[in-house]
């Protein structure tokens, strides 16, 4: 799209894309970036880094909006960045679609739940908005919490939406802005409808695709033993808590983020196929639920009149929240900053790495050919750099190698083909990297 101007349909390796068939909303924002930043690491993941933030001072707002609490808006935001799966690759940290569709998924939940609470006519806009822009962003995952918003619109016996004509007005918006986007991509796309058909909706439900499977309590296990751990023993404590605050609006904050939760959760647990990045919408909605029980031991040492008279109270409310936190922020500060890579990850980077070297030394890459078995989209990135700066380097079969071929090999079982099958010379090892001349093929 940087480069072919394009801004309708997404290309890959000069062809139209129809297996990442999601439409281009967030490939948008990486090319405005990479427009502005040139094209980097920096502006492929400056969106999700945006998003992230975003979310949290949306988080802020809304809390302000219906409770009119910044310590319960605080908590809420210390529990979402602290959560392992919430800060990681395919979300906050990489150039992926899934921080910016929970940025847009979070605002069209909360901004329906003002509207039902407010009937402002603002938030029934940002609802429409937000909803139009996460689906652009991930397709048909960008609809999956409204079942749960039906439900609790009828759990609450707010009907006055079924006759509020702004609300039929909105759907019509709705409708027409990806109806339009989703014609338009068939026009001069042709098969992209039924390739969304097959990839995201029967297809990715109903079936497993790329061997991307698990059990029901696929989502529930991620959660309990790596991505949630630190906070998840909290969630029942602050169910129990919310629905016990006097306060209304804390109770129905309460069941409205368990509804949210559950439901979503119910969905993807059914889908057969499963990808740990699709958790992600959860963890806003859970941090409510879990900031509901830390808020209320919180505020209770240090509001309440018969206690806040001692000063040791109001400093043990401090203490509380940041005794309950340190761990969880430690374990995240050492993972950002003293990243660890796993020994089964080596071989899948190393290569990106190599590359990405290799752009401050480009003697070490021109004129050479990379074997590489399986999906490459994270090597053609760096590959797309060095090109850029003449470099002449490419993708080649390591079945149909020929005499005088420059290689460069990461995987085990390439180079185990190239050694076996070739008469080479070994030009240097670093790692899992090597590079061939290849002389000839053998007898």
């Amino acid at each position: 799209m940087l480069k072919n101007n394009n801004w309708l349909i997404p290309y890959f390796e000069g062809k139209p894309d129809m297996w990442n068939t999601k439409p281009p909303l967030m490939i948008w924002m990486q090319v405005i970036c990479s427009k502005i930043f040139g094209y980097s690491e920096l502006a492929m993941r400056l969106p999700s880094a945006i998003a992230a933030f975003l979310l949290v001072l949306y988080l802020q707002y809304f809390v302000k909006r219906y409770l009119n609490n910044f310590w319960f808006g605080l908590i809420t935001c210390i529990v979402l960045v602290t959560s392992y799966g919430y800060i990681n690759v395919h979300s906050t940290r990489t150039g992926d679609y899934d921080s910016l569709l929970c940025l847009f998924l979070v605002v069209y939940v909360l901004s329906y739940f003002l509207y039902l609470e407010h009937k402002n006519k603002r938030d029934l806009l940002f609802f429409f908005v937000a909803l139009i822009l996460a689906v652009l962003t991930k397709s048909i995952q960008g609809l999956l919490f409204l079942p749960a918003l039906f439900i609790y619109t009828l759990m609450d016996k707010k009907f006055f939406i079924f006759k509020d004509l702004n609300v039929y007005k909105g759907i019509a918006l709705f409708v027409f802005t990806i109806g339009t986007y989703y014609l338009l991509r068939e026009m001069y796309n042709p098969g992209y409808l039924n390739a969304v058909w097959e990839n995201e909706l029967g297809g990715r439900y109903m079936n497993t695709v790329e061997e991307h499977t698990g059990e029901f309590l696929f989502y529930y296990n991620m959660l309990l033993k790596h991505h949630f751990k630190e906070w998840i023993w909290l969630v029942p404590i602050g169910f129990i808590i919310g629905i016990s605050f006097r306060n209304i609006l804390f109770r129905k904050l309460t069941y409205f983020s368990a509804l949210i939760s559950l439901s979503y959760w119910l969905i993807i647990s059914s889908s057969k196929t499963k990808l740990e990045w699709y958790e992600i919408p959860l963890f806003p909605f859970l941090a409510m639920i879990i900031a509901m029980g830390i808020f209320g031991i919180f505020y209770y040492l240090l509001i309440e009149p018969k206690l806040k008279t001692i000063f040791l109270f109001p400093v043990m409310s401090f203490l509380f929240l940041i005794s309950l936190s340190y761990v969880p922020y430690t374990k995240m500060v050492d993972k950002v900053y003293l990243p660890k890579e796993y020994p089964w990850d080596e071989e899948f980077y190393q290569l990106s790495y190599y590359l990405k070297h290799a752009l401050g030394k480009l003697e070490e890459t021109r004129a050479y050919n990379i074997c590489y078995d399986g999906y490459h989209a994270h090597i053609l990135f760096y590959l797309n750099q060095l090109n850029d700066l003449g470099q002449n380097i490419g993708f080649k079969d390591w079945v149909f190698l020929e005499k005088g071929d420059l290689i460069i090999a990461s995987q085990s079982n390439v180079k185990q083909y190239i050694e076996q099958y070739y008469i080479y010379e070994l030009l240097s090892e670093n790692k899992t990297i090597k590079k061939y001349r290849i002389i000839d093929l053998k007898c």
